[in-house]
């Protein structure tokens, strides 16, 4: 284990941002401490993000904010975009803040050609800590475009998610804080 390494914190991340270190159009993320590049955006990504999007809009209303590929901020040290989150309702729509983990529902990924780093580095243990689980999000749902499979995490941990299912695309299921949205 490298013991060297020294972690950019949410505040320095913005900082450098302000400061035009990292090019606009840069596509980065702050997952405990390390900055990743995320994968450029496919047109089946974009295509799953806007289905999805439409889907959790039709069955949850206005009764949550839905927010398209923003920031969560985890900790100090963790700030990802996930592709789609389901937040809780803010007067404001986080314009003083981003949303952190006690006020989020349910975040998804959408990975076309990521699911190995939207599987193992944001819910499961590897060499990066497991942001989502660890950080207390109560449920993590990944879609794998390419196979079809909807990864479900559920019960988290500081040492992961205790409840992982795989899912067929035929089988129907809701979100944990609204049974039923089916």
């Amino acid at each position: 284990m490298l013991t060297n390494i020294r972690l950019i914190s949410v505040q320095e991340d913005h900082q450098m941002a302000e400061m035009g270190i990292f090019h606009p159009e840069e596509r980065l993320e702050l997952i405990a401490g390390q900055i990743f590049r995320m994968s450029a955006k496919g047109t089946a990504h974009e295509s799953a993000i806007t289905r999805t999007e439409r889907l959790l809009r039709q069955r949850l209303g206005d009764k949550v904010l839905l927010r398209i590929q923003s920031p969560v901020q985890l900790d100090d040290y963790s700030e990802p975009e996930p592709d789609i989150s389901v937040v809780k309702l803010n007067p404001l729509d986080y314009e003083d803040h981003h949303p952190d983990a006690s006020e989020v529902f349910l975040l998804i990924e959408i990975a076309d050609c990521s699911l190995k780093y939207d599987r193992e580095v944001k819910a499961m243990a590897s060499p990066t800590p497991n942001a989502y689980a660890k950080s207390g999000i109560i449920e993590y749902w990944v879609l794998d475009v390419n196979g079809r499979k909807l990864y479900m995490y559920r019960l988290p941990s500081p040492d992961g998610y205790h409840s992982e299912s795989i899912l067929a695309e035929d089988v129907t299921i809701s979100p944990l804080a609204f049974p039923d949205c089916a």
